[in-house]
């Protein structure tokens, strides 16, 4: 296989650093609010959600970032270039456990890197188009530099969250 460094950036840090640092996310994990206020997904899969958001941010859970991430940074994308299902963050099925939260996020970082290493020279380099608004005239190059980005900032937002959880809880039964 030829090599692509744009899939193979976000490849190398998914499978050596974000994703095992997934593994055994359990659902007080994935569902704990470290502070009042947190923005999650709730057992019911609705979702806390306004935009603008309010002002400061709310924080937010482990399970409202995977979130994000699954549906915002590759569904919305998987579906606009990808040949993806339709996904847009009022009609999808959040998730209402960690399992299925892990399971629709490899589903959509599998689609994402795969469509990623399906794109030649010139499709790389031509503008991403109409269904990524403000990133409409940006390339798809550029447009994947931005998904590795986000990607590599959530997952770390998320590794550090389970630090904390575990810290947390850890020194609470101390």
């Amino acid at each position: 296989m030829q090599r692509n460094p744009l899939a193979d950036q976000l490849d190398h840090h998914w499978t050596h650093q974000l994703r095992p640092r997934l593994d055994g996310l359990t659902d007080d994990e994935y569902f704990w609010q470290p502070v009042p206020g947190c923005w999650t997904v709730h057992p019911d899969g609705a979702i806390d959600f306004s935009y603008p958001p309010p002002q400061p941010e709310p924080f937010t859970t482990i399970a409202w970032r995977l979130a994000h991430v699954i549906v915002g940074v590759f569904a919305m994308r998987n579906h606009s270039h990808f040949g993806g299902p339709p996904a847009d963050y009022q009609t999808w099925p959040y998730a209402t456990d960690a399992a299925t939260a892990l399971a629709q996020l490899d589903d959509a970082y599998r689609i994402w890197i795969d469509g990623v290493r399906s794109r030649s020279d010139d499709e790389l380099k031509a503008p991403c188009g109409p269904a990524e608004g403000p990133w409409a005239e940006y390339s798809m190059t550029e447009l994947i530099l931005h998904i590795n980005r986000e990607a590599i900032h959530h997952g770390a937002e998320i590794a550090c969250i389970r630090d904390l959880y575990v810290h947390s809880t850890h020194n609470q039964e101390n």
